[in-house]
């Protein structure tokens, strides 16, 4: 087993692409060296204007330190640690991150792009020197070439001892490749931690992951609550049409028409409710990598999201009347300006008054409910009380009271839901103004 390990560095694929990284630092460095080496013999002339010299030395040195820090090219370094090196890495954020943090994010980018040159550099030397000698001390020793090795003495070791050094220079081969892959391993291990997305990119991509699973919970609300109050009716009144469809056909006829009429409203909300997934950019959809920035659409900011499903309490008058058509007898009493109330305060207040509604029918029945509604410039008070026909823990099953105190929680409400003296009472309490 340990000649495995010892062998496998020297035939991994891995060893080999990550020396084709390293040597793109050592092609980026070039530039670099060339420069340096002409201005060396320019400053070596004497008699040299080396007041110009300096001030062109300077542009230069300026202009040789700006690709680091660019936003490009730390995508361009990105990809190809992703692809030579076998990292994992997100894409870089495409807005820009607050100042201190765009700071951290560009120094740790140069950082980088100074370790790829050096390293670059390092492999280049060592392909340069130890690989060629190595690779002429074999040939030489193996009878493929002759001539080679004319006048050259390492040490005690000369010419006329081929053999040791056939043996020495397959030594500095085998050594050569142990070195890149090292320093391929440990480019492999700082890629991370050098290109990897700051703290602030990832506080940015839990946020936008966050804003993503709020807005699929709102989905997920919306539908429950249109389509199970749709079923709920459905389903009811359906049974009711069955049993009393030869002995009272007009209150059949009822039924199926208040059938009819949720059904359209249903599917009109289920058309909202997909029109508001259509509408999203595609850039926000899934589970975002560390480093992305899209957030997808959040209440309030005047998205789809907001304008869709339009149910607000401007409407309650027809939700009353069709709960009364179903045989739940409610009596409604409204105190204040609730047309007046923000959007997202009369929309969830809607939605708590039609689930409150759909739980009556599906667990206690056409029973008297009694609703009461009030709103001011603080808030607004919902009220639903009934009687309790069935057993009261059978209420807490399935997810509407859940999702009532998901809306309730959101606007950062007050809610209780349980039994008072023979009844079954909803209370809801939701701030005008949104919590600070």
């Amino acid at each position: 087993m340990w000649i495995r390990a010892l062998v496998a560095p020297l035939v991994s694929g891995t060893t080999y692409r990550r020396a084709v990284h390293l040597l793109l630092g050592a092609v980026l460095l070039l530039p670099y060296i060339l420069l340096g080496v002409a201005f060396a013999g320019m400053f070596a002339v004497p008699g040299e204007p080396y007041g110009l010299l300096v001030l062109v030395l300077a542009l230069v040195a300026v202009i040789g330190l700006v690709p680091p820090f660019l936003r490009g090219t730390r995508a361009l370094e990105i990809a190809a640690a992703r692809s030579l090196l076998g990292v994992a890495l997100p894409d870089p954020p495409v807005t820009a991150e607050p100042g201190r943090a765009a700071r951290e994010t560009r120094l740790r980018a140069a950082l980088w792009f100074a370790v790829h040159l050096a390293a670059g550099g390092l492999v280049g030397l060592l392909l340069l020197i130890p690989l060629v000698m190595g690779l002429a001390f074999a040939v030489e020793s193996l009878g493929v070439v002759s001539g080679a090795l004319d006048g050259l003495r390492l040490g005690p070791l000369g010419r006329q001892d081929g053999p040791w050094l056939g043996l020495l220079g397959v030594l500095m081969l085998v050594g050569v490749l142990y070195a890149v892959a090292g320093l391929g391993g440990l480019a492999a291990v700082m890629a991370p931690v050098l290109l990897g997305p700051s703290s602030a990119e990832r506080i940015a991509a839990l946020e936008a992951r966050a804003a993503r699973l709020a807005e699929r919970n709102r989905l997920a609300r919306e539908l429950h609550d249109s389509i199970g109050h749709a079923l709920t009716v459905t389903t009811l009144q359906a049974a009711a049409a069955r049993e009393l469809l030869r002995t009272d056909p007009e209150f059949a006829g009822r039924a199926l028409a208040a059938i009819e009429e949720t059904g359209r409203a249903a599917a009109e909300d289920l058309d909202r409710v997909l029109g508001m997934l259509r509408e999203r950019d595609p850039a926000g959809d899934g589970d975002a990598l560390p480093g992305t920035t899209g957030v997808g659409p959040r209440p309030g900011d005047g998205s789809s999201a907001d304008r869709a499903p339009e149910h607000r309490l401007g409407g309650l008058r027809r939700l009353v009347e069709h709960s009364r058509g179903t045989g739940v007898d409610v009596r409604a009493q409204v105190e204040g300006p609730v047309d007046d109330l923000p959007a997202s305060v009369s929309r969830e207040g809607y939605r708590i008054i039609q689930e409150s509604l759909t739980n009556v029918l599906r667990h206690a029945g056409p029973v008297p409910v009694a609703l009461r509604v009030a709103a001011d410039a603080r808030a607004l008070a919902i009220e639903v009380t009934n009687p309790v026909t069935g057993v009261p823990a059978a209420r807490e099953g399935g997810r509407g009271l859940a999702g009532m105190r998901e809306r309730v929680t959101i606007l950062g409400g007050s809610m209780t839901a349980g039994p008072d003296g023979g009844q079954w009472k909803v209370s809801v309490r939701l701030p005008v103004e949104p919590p600070r």
